[in-house]
């Protein structure tokens, strides 16, 4: 299981931290497809930057299970095996779930289950949390609820505003990522109930 299919909605930050891993060869797997909702989203300009396929299936308009039936389509045309989500703003629907069981990834800005859904860095300031961060999950068919893989804790500071806290979370966001693909392709990991348990992993080179 090497190519990943990556879907995102907007920068696509976090495609760009795993590009970047693939690049330096601190991840091995390729990026067969970029794929985005949204035509002018700054992650497909990105991805033809860098030399990579990218596609972009519009939503607007269409209803959820016909929109993933395209997106599948366009992930199996290029052979994906493992999809990641990097600020993909769409709840996928259980004919997505069903397609790639236990092979869809997404990355959420809170220590969850705390701060599902939008807004994760306003939520937490307003509950008035000492401690956030960001979690990698295998995705289900509910927000924000699957398996957790790995997650990093970032402190929430006084005087923090939701762009400061995103920020230092962001920074978390992108170490943590490549470290859950690289688990979830080193294969061994076993699903206990909820709980991810993981085999040793080799050391991460840089």
């Amino acid at each position: 299981m090497r190519r990943l299919g990556i879907l995102l909605s907007g920068r696509g930050s976090n495609f760009e931290a795993i590009a970047a891993s693939i690049a330096e060869k601190r991840l091995d797997a390729e990026i067969a497809v970029v794929v985005s909702n949204r035509p002018e989203a700054r992650g497909l300009e990105r991805a033809r930057e860098l030399g990579l396929t990218a596609v972009c299936v519009p939503s607007k308009g269409v209803e959820r299970q016909e929109y993933d039936r395209r997106v599948v389509e366009v992930l199996r045309e290029h052979n994906v095996e493992l999809v990641c989500l990097a600020g993909f703003m769409r709840l996928l629907s259980g004919y997505f779930i069903r397609e790639f069981p236990m092979r869809i990834l997404n990355i959420h800005p809170s220590l969850l289950p705390s701060f599902p859904g939008l807004d994760a860095q306003h939520q937490a300031l307003d509950y008035g949390v000492k401690v956030s961060g960001c979690t990698v999950h295998f995705v289900d068919e509910n927000l924000d609820s699957g398996p957790i893989l790995i997650q990093a804790v970032a402190p929430v500071l006084d005087g923090d505003t939701a762009d400061t806290l995103s920020a230092r979370i962001l920074k978390e966001e992108h170490r943590i990522y490549t470290e859950a693909i690289r688990l979830v392709l080193a294969g061994g990991w076993k699903l206990e109930g909820r709980r991810v348990t993981q085999p040793d992993l080799p050391p991460s080179r840089g």
